[in-house]
């Protein structure tokens, strides 16, 4: 079984080898610090108003037909994305659990703490960091090999069985994405558009520089013992 992708070295390990193949310490800083970012990402994306990410878009969707808050929301759909990994053989680990319970909250705060500014430059502004803060938080957490969240996940695994690269896997997901959070009634913004086409790209070019590297030997001995 294949058991890295050929462009970002990450490893398809199981959750306790995860846990056992080195520096620690520094993957669990990493992994909580992505994951902070990409909450500040999600809130800069929404409070710039000039149009969301395609997931949340899909989110503040599903948020006019529910009676739950856009925290809870994405923690449900962590789950719901989690059922698509089965057939991809995608490995969960502490990473998978702490995206799914610590992402909608860390979401939340960060729009608690940001307010839609007034001017349309600096809208912009929240929008073209918060795309480039969530591709480097994306690299980020999940480079650091502790199992990526749901929906990076649900991108890693289908990179790694179609063999496409990891840019065109997330703008394909994220597009569909985008489809059904309209569907829903979800508003779509031109800054949707930058980020759909964007994220994919950028997220590849972090993963080059923010992966944890195995050594050679050790990741032999791993990849052995996930099959």
């Amino acid at each position: 079984m294949k058991t890295t992708t050929s462009l970002s070295g990450l490893a398809n390990l199981g959750p306790l080898t995860q846990l056992k193949a080195g520096r620690l310490p520094e993957r669990l800083l990493r992994l909580l610090v992505g994951l902070w970012l990409y909450g500040l990402a999600i809130a800069l994306m929404i409070e710039g108003a000039v149009g969301a990410s395609p997931w949340d878009i899909f989110h503040l969707g599903v948020s006019l037909h529910v009676p739950l808050s856009f925290g809870t929301i994405m923690i449900v759909t962590a789950v719901g994305v989690l059922l698509a990994w089965v057939p991809l053989r995608q490995m969960p680990g502490l990473g998978t659990v702490a995206n799914t319970l610590l992402l909608g909250p860390f979401a939340d705060l960060n729009l608690t703490l940001l307010a839609t500014p007034d001017s349309l430059l600096l809208r912009w502004a929240y929008l073209l960091g918060g795309v480039v803060v969530c591709a480097f938080a994306t690299a980020l957490y999940v480079g650091a090999q502790l199992g990526p969240g749901p929906r990076d996940g649900l991108m890693t695994g289908l990179a790694r069985r179609t063999g496409w690269s990891i840019r065109w896997v997330r703008t394909v997901i994220e597009i569909t994405v985008l489809v059904i959070g309209v569907l829903l009634g979800g508003i779509v913004g031109v800054g949707t558009v930058v980020f759909a086409l964007g994220v994919g790209p950028l997220t590849q070019f972090f993963l080059r520089y923010l992966v944890v590297r195995l050594d050679p030997p050790l990741r032999s001995a791993l990849a052995e013992e996930a099959r």
